[in-house]
């Protein structure tokens, strides 16, 4: 089972796929992607971090999702946006090489038996990027978020900390 959580920022997708997660286990994964950019970020990894209790494994991989046992368990992806700022980073900002990777890392771990909650940002709703790096990234985000939606069970898009079911 796949879900898939998108939104703007601080739309409440986390707090969302957090709370989906300890409904569907006692013990859900946690699994963040990103890595620590500046003083900013590790500021705000902190803050996601004091949200998870004991209950939760939190495992750190900023790439190879799939290198994780995964096997009959209910895990968070938190978030694609920056997974795919990853491979965007480091194939020096090559869409297709970006694109065709991401890909094929997500089929292999959409292929585990698994309930995974995926999070990712609708960044293309914004603010129209003012640079060619930010302009592109904005279309290889949107690109993998269909990618991704379409191979989804369920879709939920969140506005204002309100889920609002867009696949059911």
């Amino acid at each position: 089972m796949i879900y898939f959580i998108t939104g703007g920022e601080r739309s409440g997708k986390s707090k969302y796929a957090q709370k989906l997660a300890l409904e569907l286990s006692g013990h859900p994964v946690y699994i963040a992607t990103s890595r620590l950019w500046d003083k900013d970020f590790e500021k705000r990894v902190r803050h996601h971090k004091t949200e998870r209790d004991k209950n939760w494994i939190t495992i750190e991989e900023e790439k190879l999702l799939s290198k994780i046992d995964l096997k009959d368990k209910v895990a968070v992806i938190d978030c694609i946006t920056l997974w795919l700022t990853n491979y965007w980073v480091d194939t020096n900002y090559d869409i297709e090489k970006s694109l065709k990777q991401a890909k094929r890392e997500f089929d292999i771990l959409s292929s585990i038996d698994c309930t995974l909650i995926i999070i990712s940002n609708e960044i293309g709703m914004g603010v129209h990027a003012q640079t060619e790096k930010g302009r592109k990234f904005v279309e290889l985000q949107g690109w993998i978020n269909q990618y991704i939606a379409a191979k989804a069970d369920k879709v939920v898009f969140m506005v204002s900390g309100i889920p609002v079911q867009i696949k059911v």
